[in-house]
């Protein structure tokens, strides 16, 4: 049994620590490095974990992580219907598309689609976004209940860089903001090189169940430019919305 504990909380601390040698990873496991490199040679024996080519060797998690994530939280059925909106936004703007669920008191990007230009945003997906220093993290919470608004920044508004918000009052017209014009904000505020909109994908119960963003470096996001995203990224995260709504009927009549 300590063994599956060892390897599952190995995985759990790669996953956040990645990429990581395994010295670096018996240390913040507090365990013999001969342990942990058996575990590792156990994970990637089942998949879970693959080297990255580099020397000292380094690990990272694979694919296989992210789709039994996606099997347990139904973001598979999400995916399906939000990737040919997501093309169509990518066309429409020539800029990184992400789509993120909520995870805890995060949000987690479960896909992406690149920008062809030189100069773009790379998040890797799983990657974890605060909600109230990212775009997509703004537009998930300000459609939440106020409740659920108000319990996320009695937590605390932890500073990412010098635009982070960390005043829960301007947090609170930030998110009215969202709310009124349809679409979140970030400009740099959880790094500096990051800017983005993003809109809510609205479930059936009237809950956020994702949102969707255009992501482009700071330098790029010009003031003409963030109304027009915003209003393609409302528009895709309707439409989002409506397909859902339409699986869920079409699946209960079934």
């Amino acid at each position: 049994m300590q063994n599956v504990l060892n390897a599952l909380r190995a995985l759990e601390e790669l996953a956040v620590r990645q990429p990581i040698g395994v010295a670096d990873l018996a240390r913040a496991m507090e365990l013999p490095k001969s342990s942990v490199q058996r575990t590792l040679m156990t994970l990637k024996e089942a998949g879970w974990i693959r080297p990255t080519g580099t020397t000292p060797t380094r690990w990272v998690v694979t694919t296989k992580a992210l789709h039994v994530g996606r099997h347990a939280t139904g973001e598979l059925g999400l995916r399906d219907i939000a990737l040919p909106v997501m093309e169509e936004l990518r066309r429409r703007t020539d800029e990184t598309v992400h789509l993120a669920v909520r995870e805890g008191g995060n949000v987690v990007l479960v896909e992406r689609l690149e920008t062809s230009q030189p100069v773009r945003i790379i998040l890797p997906l799983g990657q974890n976004l605060s909600l109230h220093a990212s775009s997509n993290g703004k537009a998930v919470l300000a459609a939440d209940p106020p409740e659920a608004v108000e319990r996320y920044i009695a937590r605390g508004l932890r500073q990412y860089t010098g635009t982070t918000i960390t005043d829960p009052v301007a947090l609170r017209a930030e998110l009215a903001r969202t709310r009124e014009r349809g679409w979140a904000v970030n400009s740099g505020e959880w790094r500096p090189d990051v800017s983005a909109v993003a809109a809510a994908v609205v479930g059936e119960a009237g809950l956020p169940v994702a949102s969707i963003s255009v992501n482009v470096p700071t330098s790029r996001m010009t003031e003409d430019a963030q109304p027009v995203y915003g209003a393609l990224v409302n528009e895709a995260a309707k439409r989002i919305g409506a397909a859902l709504g339409r699986a869920h009927e079409e699946g209960g009549a079934g």
